[in-house]
């Protein structure tokens, strides 16, 4: 094959077109994007200057709560941004390189937010079965080593997919109907064979994260049975409530996420736009309202915000 036809085959950049058909919309549409992209910094922002700040909260329980407010800002800002830019700026063109950065890191985040929380089922599962172990098993180096193997584990999940996009033949299509590069999308544009890249994109990950779905299923199976025999129904109240947050968390993240995966690959009959704006709001609810959830449901956590942002009384 002579040289620039092979030159050809890889896209210098690629063409995000937003959300196809409502382009007239763009502008008003990113109204409500760009207000709950602020309110998700703020909120986590303040989240974890908090915990960052009062010591009393450096605690297992709130160290996993800040991994999962920064792995929360590095989903949004990695789609947010540049979604704005195109629905402000008509800045539709992304490099080939960039495009598989932004795919790389939206997946990795929420690879990584699935073991953030179930290391904070087991947190709670600890606390609640094995509370007098609970200083001794989930030390500050467990933690960071937790952390650690989280980021290791999907990295070696995730960095695959570069290879399998990588070796991909694009023959001069360029064109994402979409707001951000995610790695099915790339694919659907090769002009080749991308069983493997399907396959991969969907076994692999989505088995991961049933995976971690079941452990934590499992962790809470086991608590409610430590649940059961508790005498005192206030104590079965109270531990009950310490779940309830980490409760709705598991149902913010995991529900869209399903969903969204589910419907990328099997969802023909759904119409585009709909779901290019389910795939924009899954990366901005989840950390949108993760910090809500904690600051409305956690006293601890209420008590210092106030404390940490209350101004300090006029002397007399």
């Amino acid at each position: 094959m002579p040289p620039s036809n092979l030159s050809s085959l890889t896209p210098d950049t690629f063409i995000l077109t937003g959300i196809p058909g409502m382009e007239q919309l763009h502008v008003w549409i990113s109204i409500p994007f760009c207000s709950m992209y602020l309110a998700a910094l703020l909120g986590n922002g303040v989240l974890l200057f908090t915990i960052g700040t009062e010591r009393s909260l450096h605690q297992p329980m709130f160290l996993f709560l800040s991994m999962l407010a920064v792995a929360d800002l590095a989903l949004s800002t990695t789609a947010v941004p540049r979604m704005l830019a195109l629905f402000w700026f008509q800045a539709r063109e992304i490099s080939f390189g960039a495009c598989l950065t932004q795919m790389f890191f939206l997946h990795f985040t929420c690879m990584t937010e699935s073991v953030i929380l179930l290391a904070m089922a087991f947190d709670r599962f600890v606390a609640i079965c094995f509370p007098l172990r609970y200083g001794a098993v989930l030390t500050p180096s467990a933690v960071a080593k937790t952390g650690l193997a989280a980021l290791l584990r999907n990295f070696c999940i995730i960095f695959p997919c570069i290879f399998l996009l990588r070796r991909l033949p694009f023959c001069g299509h360029n064109v994402i109907p979409h707001t951000y590069c995610e790695h099915i999308g790339i694919a659907r544009l090769a002009c080749a064979d991308i069983s493997a890249n399907v396959w991969y994109g969907l076994v692999v990950p989505f088995t991961v994260g049933v995976l971690d779905l079941i452990l934590i299923a499992v962790s809470y199976g086991f608590i409610l049975l430590a649940l059961s025999r508790l005498p005192s129904r206030a104590a079965r109240h109270k531990a009950l409530h310490t779940c309830g947050s980490h409760l709705c968390v598991l149902l913010l993240f995991y529900v869209p996420a399903a969903f969204a995966a589910l419907t990328q690959r099997f969802g023909q009959s759904i119409p585009p736009q709909l779901h290019i704006l389910l795939a924009n709001l899954y990366v901005l609810f989840p950390p949108l309202l993760n910090p809500i959830v904690y600051g409305v449901r956690t006293q601890q956590i209420r008590d210092k915000v106030v404390k940490v942002f209350s101004l300090p009384r006029a002397r007399d």
